[in-house]
């Protein structure tokens, strides 16, 4: 139904225009007693295989909406709805701001792919706060996506970050620090060295005080280097944060179906999509590998079907999240990603009950022949018991004996 009547639909309207209306019908879901309800009683898939627990908080299904979306936290409750096992909402900053200039969102169809320029607009951290008042920690997980203000340069940065963590502190139940979007000017300079450190030690340092635990994560670019993802690691275990969101949209063009010409009209923007499915596997592994699985990661970046998914969690993530493949496969595709969780995991289940039952039949069979042999053994050595005693009695005594002999084998084979 979607893929084929209201996607090629929404598809005649612009990428941005089209999310506009699609941010107003949820909002009127509010207004429509018993909706909410419905909408999350047929996209929702409950199964014990997909509930976790990731630094601290628990999740029903670790399929979440990555930032962007629901960039003023108006619709958090309504997308949960869709079958999300949590929503991150933003980039906020702490001042509201417009953005780039539009045409600012562009669909690349034949790729399934996205590139956006937005430039965190948003209408800042006073109307996020009164959105997410609203919010309860105990049902919806909710995180919050934080960058700095357009005009806020880097050296000042750490003051944006802090404000923004300040005042959302009590609203949502995780945090990222994005310094990975392309769409910032010198945004991703803060990604290592002093920068990043400045930024995270206020951080930390306010969490500290805090009755509550709220997790931090810090989101990276799929350009990076592994040198810097490196520097990355290293400064996120020194400052004690919580894991890592692997990967932002990239910069690269490299690869695609769609006519260059377009893309080069199109001009700057991050890339989302079926292109960087690839790309963003790699650094979840690579991730995984040089925590040695010891720190969360959150997954997003290129997964575009329910095998992708899993691919993800398998690669070492404990969370993944998904955006263009909400575009490209509609309200469907979380519950399908989960029946494909659920379906991997009865797998390897099974496949690890098998594995045991083969073990134990292994096992038993050794077991058997053993006893087996040291009941042939006994038999050996009766017989010899047997033949010794004949030659020595009469016939009457020998039947006596292997009579005696018969009785102690059959008692021994039992």
């Amino acid at each position: 139904m979607y893929n084929r009547v209201i996607k090629p639909i929404f598809f005649l309207l612009s990428p941005e225009r089209i999310h506009h209306i699609l941010v107003a019908l949820f909002k009127m879901m509010k207004y429509i007693p018993g909706l909410t309800a419905l909408i999350k009683r047929i996209y929702t898939v409950k199964h014990p295989l997909l509930e976790r627990e990731v630094f601290g908080v628990k999740f029903n299904n670790p399929v979440g909406l990555a930032a962007g979306f629901d960039k003023n936290c108006e619709i958090y409750r309504e997308l949960g709805s869709l079958g999300f096992g949590f929503v991150e909402v933003g980039t906020i900053t702490p001042k509201g701001q417009l953005g780039n200039p539009s045409p600012r969102l562009f669909r690349l169809p034949k790729d399934k792919a996205l590139v956006n320029r937005m430039g965190f607009n948003n209408k800042g951290v006073d109307n996020a706060v009164k959105q997410l008042r609203k919010h309860n920690h105990t049902s919806d997980v909710v995180g919050a996506n934080l960058g700095k203000n357009t005009l806020t340069t880097n050296e000042n940065a750490k003051t944006d970050y802090l404000k923004l963590f300040r005042y959302l502190y009590d609203y949502v139940d995780y945090f990222v620090i994005n310094v990975s979007c392309p769409n910032v000017a010198n945004l991703q300079q803060l990604q290592g060295g002093d920068f990043m450190d400045s930024i995270i030690e206020g951080i930390v340092d306010f969490r500290r005080g805090q009755a509550q635990y709220r997790p931090v994560l810090i989101k990276i670019s799929p350009d990076l280097k592994y040198e810097q993802v490196d520097a990355t690691i290293i400064a996120m275990k020194k400052r004690n944060l919580d894991g890592i969101v692997a990967t932002n949209t990239t910069t690269s063009r490299e690869g695609l179906l769609t006519n260059s010409t377009l893309v080069e009209d199109i001009g700057n923007g991050g890339l989302s999509g079926k292109p960087l499915t690839k790309r963003s596997l790699e650094m979840v592994k690579y991730i995984s590998s040089k925590c040695e699985g010891n720190y969360p990661i959150i997954a997003v970046g290129g997964i575009m079907t329910p095998r992708d998914a899993v691919n993800m969690l398998e690669a070492g993530a404990s969370l993944i999240q998904v955006y263009s493949g909400f575009i490209y496969n509609g309200p469907s595709f979380m519950k399908n990603i989960c029946k494909a969780i659920i379906a991997n995991e009865e797998k390897k289940i099974k496949d690890a009950a098998g594995e045991l039952e083969g073990e134990s039949v292994e096992g038993a069979t050794k077991a058997s022949t053993k006893s087996s042999t040291k009941s042939s053994a006994k038999v050996a050595s009766t017989k010899i018991s047997i033949k010794s005693s004949a030659k020595a009695s009469d016939k009457s005594s020998e039947q006596v004996v292997t009579k005696v002999a018969k009785t102690s084998l059959n008692t021994t084979t039992k």
